[in-house]
């Protein structure tokens, strides 16, 4: 049985002061029958303020991406076991603001994920297609070419303890969301590519579901039987909103 998963996604928003407040929110108001597990990942100079307010309770600390290669010099990156010693135990690595505005390629997001996996961090890998592939009917050959970079490189292994993330770029703070069943679709393909490469092991990868996930929306969407709770976005600025979805997840 998988265990739900509600990873929030704060982006580059607010202060430490903000930042201190939310995660101690967030801490404090999840409901002690929430099953799901909770990830909480903040901007990087947030990183420790977050992990102090979250030391010893239920919510983990998670990163918004992570350099592809090892400590040493290489300006303004950071690196995995920088992120380790910082207290979190998930990354997110290949969100499509990473690779529509800063041109991460399919390859760097695999050897990004990899180095995630090499430092004892869970990866949360982000697949997910454009409107106008969608409309082109591509999104199944834009989600297995993604998958598949990362496979390949990475190994089987390496998925064991991963997470993917289904995030429609189409749906990413737009207010549009895929429906249910759309995401249902998409889910259920990314565990029949990993089914048909690795066996069993596809049955025990969990599969979120990102793009405009709200209270409102959020209990259909995590109903559908491949969809394994969500990466949320603007959602988790706010502490009770987040709360109410991840209470919503399991």
């Amino acid at each position: 049985m998988r265990r739900s998963l509600v990873a929030g996604n704060w982006k580059m928003h607010g202060r430490s002061s903000n930042a201190a407040r939310l995660a101690a929110g967030v801490r404090d108001g999840l409901p002690a029958e929430c099953g799901a597990e909770v990830v909480l990942c903040p901007p990087f100079p947030h990183l420790p303020v977050a992990a102090d307010r979250l030391e010893g309770g239920r919510v983990r600390l998670g990163a918004q991406d992570v350099c592809e290669r090892e400590d040493g010099a290489h300006t303004g990156e950071v690196s995995a076991e920088m992120l380790v010693d910082a207290g979190c135990a998930f990354v997110i690595v290949g969100h499509s603001e990473r690779r529509s505005l800063y041109g991460e390629t399919d390859d760097v997001v695999a050897r990004k994920y990899l180095r995630a996996r090499q430092a004892g961090l869970t990866p949360i890998l982000c697949l997910g297609e454009s409107l106008g592939e969608r409309e082109a009917g591509s999104t199944r050959r834009v989600v297995e070419r993604q998958l598949t970079a990362v496979a390949e490189h990475c190994g089987e292994e390496a998925f064991r303890s991963g997470v993917v993330a289904y995030e429609p770029v189409w749906a990413i703070g737009t207010g549009r969301t895929a429906t249910p069943e759309q995401a249902q679709d998409v889910h259920a393909f990314i565990r029949s590519l990993l089914s048909a490469r690795w066996g069993e092991l596809a049955s025990g990868v969990r599969i979120l579901y990102g793009g405009s996930v709200k209270a409102g929306n959020a209990e259909r969407l995590f109903s559908m039987p491949d969809v394994d709770g969500g990466l949320i976005g603007g959602a988790s600025l706010d502490a009770d909103e987040f709360i109410r979805i991840c209470a919503l997840s399991g």
